[in-house]
């Protein structure tokens, strides 16, 4: 639902999701992995609950959960592969063009669990710019919802976790964010769910200024 009133937050950097939140790639997403759960067996509704913020292989750990890790990241190879030739229907969230043109300058960073080559091509295909700082499956251990992803970003950007805000549009990504002490802004009605500490319908629903001591201040609604 949205909001009645402006929030506004205070922050020193912003770390954003990709897909969900900068990227509308739900219809590939779905081709995808509604395939993958008919290859498995599975309930493809069931599947589409758990896969979304997560890399894959974190999402077939949790689906399969008696299969060999090793299995699912030959697995999950194959499904990026598949991912990142499938650009059909990739579109920008409403807004986000703007919103990271008004970053410009700002201190920001990417942090998606898609790997290199998807989180290109879809930004891309979005027309949307990549962020120079970028926090990719590659850069990480542990997959959303750790926090790790977006503590590297905070640590290479030199800003305590608690100086940043997320924008998240899932479960894991939201979870991510929270244990990394950070405060988190929800993208779209499935962020709803997961108590973020503001919620926007979209990017258009945030403006961005830059104080004079250097924070970024942020109204949402």
């Amino acid at each position: 639902m949205p909001m009645t009133a402006t929030t506004v937050l205070t922050a020193r950097a912003l770390l954003l999701d990709m897909d969900g939140t900068l990227v509308n790639s739900d219809a590939v997403v779905e081709r995808c992995w509604r395939r993958w759960a008919d290859r498995h067996g599975l309930d493809g509704d069931e599947v589409m609950k758990v896969v979304h913020g997560r890399q894959g292989h974190a999402s077939m750990a949790v689906l399969l959960p008696d299969r060999p890790m090793e299995q699912n990241h030959a697995d999950n190879a194959r499904m990026l592969a598949e991912e990142t030739a499938d650009m059909d229907g990739v579109i920008e969230v409403s807004g986000a063009a703007a919103f990271l043109a008004s970053l410009a300058g700002l201190p920001h960073a990417l942090v998606t669990s898609a790997d290199v080559a998807l989180s290109t091509a879809r930004m891309a295909a979005a027309g949307l710019p990549l962020p120079e700082l970028r926090i990719t499956a590659e850069s990480v251990g542990a997959s959303k919802p750790d926090p790790e992803g977006f503590l590297k970003a905070a640590a290479e950007l030199g800003v305590a976790p608690a100086d940043c805000v997320v924008f998240e549009d899932s479960g894991a990504g939201i979870a991510a964010g929270r244990a990394a002490g950070m405060r988190v802004v929800g993208v779209g009605s499935r962020a709803g769910l997961h108590g973020p500490d503001a919620l926007v319908q979209d990017l258009t629903e945030v403006r961005v200024e830059s104080t004079p001591e250097g924070a970024i201040r942020l109204h949402l609604g």
